[in-house]
């Protein structure tokens, strides 16, 4: 990490906070990122949108949190016990990063009901690719299915600590469902699978209706002035 070059971003509105202007630390672009490096980075609350890896640097604010789920420690409470077992049909695939027709449009339908004011909405087919599907570190996609219907495309990176959970998409339309929630159980299932500690779940702001999700799971971990 010491041989590695930053550069601080330009305030820009903030994408979770609409009152408040952000600023972002940005790895250099000249540096290629793999995937041991980007676990040590990791650990001090970087996260990658595709190839860019960064961390929240705002001047007034300190509304981010990079939260972790300890996973010898999880303990899964009634509901989430309950999601499990009603998603236990799902079919999960994994492949590498790639680009499926099918996939976009779950993304699109997703973004259009459910982030509708986010402006990812109106992602186009390059703007997809350049956030999801690009990546130097060992990246997988998940797939989930009910029979041969897709339901959630996950895409996930395997470290040596951990899985990061990078984005997870899935039907909209299916009423009753806990897709999310079931998802980051399978993560968490496949952490233990692999004998891995963590699984990182990004960034935690408590103002942030669509992120009290991530609050829900026990034991999570909190980095809080460098430490977690």
């Amino acid at each position: 990490m010491k041989t590695l070059k930053y550069h601080t971003t330009h305030p820009y509105p903030c994408g979770y906070l609409s009152d408040r202007m952000a600023r972002s630390e940005v790895v250099a672009a000249e540096h290629t990122i793999d995937t041991e490096t980007y676990a040590e980075l990791m650990h001090h609350g970087y996260r990658r949108s595709g190839r860019f890896v960064y961390r929240p640097q705002c001047e007034q604010c300190r509304a981010c949190l990079s939260v972790r789920i300890g996973v010898d420690a999880f303990d899964p409470n009634r509901a989430q016990r309950r999601c499990w077992k009603k998603h236990q049909h799902l079919t999960a695939r994994q492949h590498k990063l790639h680009f499926d027709r099918k996939h976009f449009e779950l993304y699109q339908r997703y973004q259009a009901k459910r982030h509708i004011d986010d402006g990812m909405a109106q992602d186009n087919h390059g703007q997809y690719q350049n956030f999801l599907l690009q990546s130097h570190i060992n990246s997988s996609l998940i797939t989930f299915h009910e029979r041969e219907d897709l339901r959630m495309v996950s895409i996930i990176d395997l470290l040596p600590t951990g899985i990061s959970s990078v984005y997870t998409f899935y039907d909209p339309d299916i009423g009753q469902a806990s897709f999310g929630t079931y998802n980051i159980l399978w993560q968490v299932q496949l952490c233990r699978a692999l004998n891995l500690k963590y699984l990182y779940l990004g960034y935690w702001i408590k103002e942030h209706h669509k992120m009290n999700y991530k609050a829900n799971f026990q034991s999570l971990e909190i980095l809080i002035n460098g430490q977690w």
